[in-house]
């Protein structure tokens, strides 16, 4: 199988460094400088040099906001039974897409973003495959997740945001409202330093993709309920309610596990 990369970012690069020893790779990005290090790989510097590999596979690998107008770029360039394929964590109007563009796609969603994931050890990590996609497409992912140990769900287009809306946006918003009340801290202990790298590292994030994780039409619920335990919550400490809070710190320890 020849797969094509486009965009040697944190994950496209991952993708060729994980892929080429078992197929035939090429990757291209539009700052060519990304490409001189990868090897047993072909570069591609023209979409022209895509079109004489020809490839099975096209991954898009490039930011969240340039998807769709990366595969308008590229489509004409590609064979008509190349399976095109995204690994965006929101899919928010990709069914459209793919419907009215009519090629064959496969739509994956690898839940380890660069920032916080360990590439090199992917065993506890979770990707989804949507379900819409095309089978060939959808067994290529299956397999390649299978190697690596990673747990496989397969949803809907819809029932991949719903989960995003759910996984993403409580960590997302309850981060930024720490980042929001952030003061200079002369001795930070170990639970404020961590929460300190989990903000450098979302905020480092572009904007596009925070945004449009939380304008998911998911979205809005799942913040109301950060917002209404926080209410729960400044009730409790107004009131000087210890036995109110020790339920709470059991119930909340039962949702995480520690407690049966």
């Amino acid at each position: 199988m020849r797969i094509a990369i486009i965009g040697a970012g944190n994950m496209g690069s991952w993708l060729v460094e994980s892929l080429c020893l078992d197929y035939e790779v090429g990757v291209f990005d539009v700052d060519r400088s990304k490409l001189k290090y990868f090897f047993n790989s072909r570069k591609f510097l023209y979409y022209e040099e895509i079109t004489d590999f020809s490839p099975d596979l096209l991954i898009n690998a490039v930011s969240l906001d340039s998807t769709v107008s990366l595969f308008n770029e590229i489509v004409s360039y590609l064979p008509k039974e190349c399976i095109i394929a995204d690994i965006t964590s929101v899919k928010s109007g990709m069914a459209d897409y793919y419907k009215k563009l009519g090629r064959r796609f496969v739509s994956t969603h690898p839940m380890f973003g660069p920032t916080f994931g360990n590439v090199k050890e992917l065993s506890n990590e979770n990707a989804i495959i949507i379900s819409e996609s095309d089978e060939e497409g959808k067994a290529f992912f299956r397999e390649f997740y299978s190697s690596l140990k990673i747990r496989i769900h397969e949803y809907s287009f819809r029932e991949h945001d719903e989960t995003i809306a759910y996984s993403l946006s409580i960590p997302f918003s309850s981060t930024m409202v720490f980042a929001a009340c952030m003061k200079k801290q002369e001795a930070p202990g170990t639970t404020f330093k961590k929460h300190f790298s989990i903000a450098e590292g979302l905020l480092s994030e572009d904007d596009f993709l925070l945004s449009e994780i939380l304008l998911s039409p998911y979205s809005l619920e799942q913040v109301e309920r950060i917002s209404e335990q926080m209410d729960a919550l400044k009730g409790m400490i107004k009131s000087r309610d210890k036995e109110q809070l020790k339920t709470f710190f059991h119930r909340l320890r039962g949702n995480i596990g520690l407690e049966s």
